[in-house]
């Protein structure tokens, strides 16, 4: 099965761009290859741009204090297993603790590293990370891979808690939606949402070997789902037959 997802407003769009970076910097820092290493500092310059908002922090500590007090109301309902919620409520809680001991703007102690700043400034220029450019980051692509993921790792923990956060809020919001078994008849689907909602993630999972990419748009009023197949020639054509496929709205 591959799974699309498709934010709702600009808030999630952010989210779910982070989580993906944070993810990709983690996979690649636990490489040994000075190559791995370097599109991690690449990712890692890339989460300081999208961090780089001055109302991203209080934003995202907003969203936890929601989700605290959602949370703490169903405490004492019978229907819900109360392990669980106290340990949500607990990570929740954690979560915004840590984000309130950051000092400043987010990744700020990054932003004045004067090694990374100079590697920042190039890294975007086609080929301008070489020995001659950067002489001391071309010593350190050579230092045992153990010094270099450990770099990585402290270099990260200033962004962590903001990563982790965010892993939770993404959590919370994937569970409150329930899946439902659709069709797009003739590779179209429209659906109206209902007005007395707002959602803000839809998840739409389909068969891997059916080859169709889905082109999904939708607004607080309508989502509208159309099939594609992609051609030899990478063109996209719109596909005319029955698809199915699971939907998710969350909220």
């Amino acid at each position: 099965m591959i799974l699309y997802e498709y934010p709702f407003n600009e808030r999630i769009r952010t989210w779910l761009r982070l989580e993906r970076l944070f993810d990709r910097f983690t996979r690649l820092q636990q490489r040994s290859e000075p190559i791995d290493n370097h599109f991690a500092l690449v990712t890692l310059f890339e989460i300081l741009d999208v961090v780089s908002r001055p109302d991203l922090k209080p934003e995202i500590m907003r969203d936890l204090d929601r989700q605290k007090q959602r949370l703490s109301s169903y405490q004492g309902n019978p229907a819900i297993a109360e392990a669980p919620l106290l340990q949500t409520l607990n990570d929740v809680q954690n979560c915004f603790l840590q984000l309130e001991q950051l000092d400043g703007k987010i990744g700020h102690s990054l932003t004045e590293n004067d090694w990374l700043t100079a590697i920042r400034s190039r890294i975007s220029i086609p080929g301008g990370t070489c020995e001659f450019d950067l002489p001391a980051y071309h010593a350190w692509q050579h230092k045992p891979a153990e010094v270099r993921q450990e770099d990585l790792q402290q270099w990260m923990a200033h962004l962590l808690p903001l990563g982790n956060s965010i892993k939770l809020l993404l959590l919370l919001l994937r569970g409150t939606g329930q899946p439902s078994k659709m069709t797009a008849q003739a590779g179209n689907f429209q659906q109206n949402l209902p007005q007395n909602r707002t959602f803000q993630l839809l998840r739409l999972q389909m068969d891997a070997e059916s080859a169709l990419i889905p082109e999904i748009s939708a607004n607080r009023l309508i989502v509208t789902i159309r099939m594609m197949q992609q051609e030899a020639q990478g063109h996209l054509v719109p596909y005319q037959e029955n698809a199915e496929f699971q939907l998710t709205l969350c909220t």
